[in-house]
């Protein structure tokens, strides 16, 4: 058996390497610090110019959790509409109820804007209250695959998990290994699953040659300790920025 790698990917630069080492897909992401955003259009049309295997885009309008506002998915199906016309293969997305179930109303809005296009419900489905629900539903919703990892930290963690998936779904939707997968993990996982793709990132610690300019200067910021948490404008914040600054 065949065993598809899905490479995540943030860069023209990976995505050359995720190919050139065999990966059999690519997964394009931004803001991967954040548990991966969509990335922009230059980006997607870069790296669909710069390879020759499948490119699935990463729909999700921000980091945090996986309840999103009418607003937020007309953005995502908006999204969905410009991956389409930039050439991607699939998109990878997933929304999930108040009460943390699949979402069926907007996943099914999504699925509908992928239109032909292959659909990767992702990690998402590892925050569902009953997963053998949310599998089921999203078989229903036309879904094509599940990323997973069993709902555990990491792949390895919750292999049992992905294996019962695996004979739940009984080839009506493909079970995508992922979450932490590593090199000495991968073989183990691949055979106690039963999965026939697993998601890596496979990353290196990579920096410019320049020296910085300015030693002291520190652009990143920490991410927030609660996982559904994100930050968004305070409008009363706003509104005493503009009286101070013109006070």
């Amino acid at each position: 058996m065949n065993v598809l790698v899905e490479a995540c990917v943030d860069s023209v630069a990976s995505a050359l390497a995720a190919e050139r080492g065999g990966a059999g897909r690519l997964e394009l992401c931004d803001a991967l610090f954040d548990g991966g955003t969509t990335p922009s259009a230059g980006m997607i049309a870069a790296v669909k110019a710069a390879v020759r295997i499948p490119v699935f885009v990463l729909v999700r309008p921000r980091g945090g959790g996986f309840v999103y506002t009418g607003a937020e998915v007309g953005v995502m199906r908006l999204d969905i509409e410009a991956a389409r016309m930039l050439g991607a293969d699939g998109v990878v997305c997933g929304a999930l109820s108040d009460d943390g179930q699949v979402q069926v109303e907007q996943t099914h809005a999504l699925v509908a804007a992928a239109g032909s296009l292959p659909v990767t419900f992702h990690r998402a489905f590892d925050a569902a209250r009953d997963r053998d629900a949310a599998l089921e539903s999203l078989m229903q919703l036309g879904v094509t695959r599940v990323l997973t990892s069993g709902g555990a930290a990491s792949a390895l963690d919750g292999v049992s998990g992905i294996a019962s998936l695996v004979r739940r779904a009984a080839g009506q939707i493909e079970i995508m290994a992922g979450g932490g997968v590593r090199e000495e993990t991968v073989q183990e996982i691949v055979h106690r699953a039963g999965v026939r793709e697993v998601h890596v990132r496979g990353t290196r610690l990579a920096r410019p040659a320049a020296a910085p300019v300015n030693d002291g200067l520190r652009l990143r910021k920490p991410l927030p300790a609660d996982e559904l948490a994100f930050e968004e404008t305070d409008e009363r914040r706003i509104r005493e920025f503009v009286r101070l600054a013109n006070g």
